[in-house]
């Protein structure tokens, strides 16, 4: 018999302030439960605007604690209540003046089970994240949760296969990459850039971009967020490029061991041969 993991994704507009972001989110988790999912990914600094697209400082504000701020509590008991394991994608201050662009994992019975730091930061027009974040600094964890083992990716990283290559290496089985980035920009290789990471490292991806155009900034986020399988094939319908969307999928988890079978990436990578691909 098959291992179904039944996963979930949210593509969403913004409303205009944290407190019915946050809400919005809330109820499309309860929706994404009573159609039996088991994992779920909220969008990139999910309960914000996309606000690196001016550099300001009273974005600052935006920041909490994480796992002691109080959206990370909110939603140990929102996976507690509805049975699913969340990432969820925020905003870190881990001291004053130190913030990162952060994910919370936290499993289906509500215990928050660590991290990750967005590795990668980007610094050109409109996505002025190096005034906002500091590098990620606690490697590529895997955490294992209800349903299996489970990695995240965020946004920029996605242009570099060196970390997804870890996460593969750390054993996940799912990696969740949540985005935040605009149609005139990459467009092109959203569809191609974690498709391959699945392909090069035998997991499923779940990626989400949001929908729609934010008060910041004049060009808009295009949405088609997707599950796709070890293989790189999507697993259904890719979502809408411009409605927000909750989109729920099942993912047969067999096909990792499947795959990895087939493809032998691993068994053959030369590691001695690479040495050269870490110096500066």
């Amino acid at each position: 018999m098959s291992r179904i993991v039944r996963g979930a994704l949210i593509q969403a507009t913004w409303t205009g302030d944290k407190d019915s972001m946050i809400e919005k989110h809330i109820n499309y988790a309860k929706k994404a439960a009573e159609q039996g999912a088991q994992v779920m990914c909220f969008q990139e600094l999910f309960y914000g605007p996309y606000f690196c697209q001016v550099q300001d400082a009273k974005y600052y504000s935006y920041t909490e604690k994480i796992p002691d701020g109080p959206t990370t509590k909110l939603m140990q008991e929102v996976a507690k209540e509805t049975g699913m394991v969340l990432v969820v994608p925020m905003y870190e201050e881990d001291n004053t003046g130190i913030y990162y662009n952060t994910a919370a994992v936290i499993d289906a019975d509500g215990k928050y089970l660590g991290k990750y730091r967005k590795t990668h930061i980007p610094q050109v027009a409109g996505f002025w994240e190096k005034f906002y974040f500091r590098p990620g600094n606690l490697g590529y964890p895997v955490f294992e949760t209800a349903v299996g083992k489970v990695g995240v990716y965020i946004c920029y990283d996605r242009h570099f296969p060196e970390g997804a290559r870890a996460l593969g290496l750390n054993g996940a089985e799912i990696v969740f990459i949540p985005s935040a980035t605009s149609r005139g920009l990459s467009q092109h290789l959203w569809k191609i850039e974690q498709t391959s990471h699945a392909i090069a490292n035998g997991y499923f991806v779940g990626t989400i971009n949001r929908v729609g155009i934010e008060p910041l900034g004049d060009d808009d986020f295009y949405g088609q967020s997707y599950f796709c399988t070890p293989r790189g094939e999507f697993v259904g319908d890719v979502g809408d490029d411009h409605e927000e969307e909750l989109l729920v999928r099942d993912l047969n988890m067999d096909l990792v061991q499947e795959v990895r079978n087939v493809w032998q990436f691993y068994r053959d990578r030369r590691p001695d041969a690479y040495e050269s691909l870490v110096n500066p």
